[in-house]
């Protein structure tokens, strides 16, 4: 005889797949702004400050996926994503403005 199986609720599974989500997508976005971030304003030489930021990326990617699965909500951990990725957009786009001027 076979017994009852229980399963996850519905909501429990698609808040564990958007925290996967954000964790990919979401940290792969901020790592990527985070070392054109870092590499447009730290003071070296081009090369030397392009490989900088390449591998403070990393650790931003890192963060990022430690945050979003330590958040008590799937909705917090997208806005700590997106905040600190509008942010670094942001200076992104102070860098790109001063080097054009």
């Amino acid at each position: 005889m076979k017994g009852k199986t229980r399963s996850l609720p519905v909501s429990y599974r698609l808040a564990v797949a958007s925290r996967v989500l954000a964790a990919v997508l979401g940290g792969y976005i901020v790592a990527a702004l985070a070392s054109v971030s870092l590499s447009s304003w730290v003071p070296m030489a081009r090369a030397d400050a392009v490989v900088t930021g390449m591998m403070a990326s990393f650790l931003a990617y890192l963060g990022a996926v430690i945050w979003c699965f330590a958040c008590r909500t799937a909705g917090r951990a997208w806005l700590g994503l997106i905040v600190p990725g509008l942010m670094l957009a942001a200076v992104s786009g102070l860098a790109y403005w001063v080097g054009r001027s």
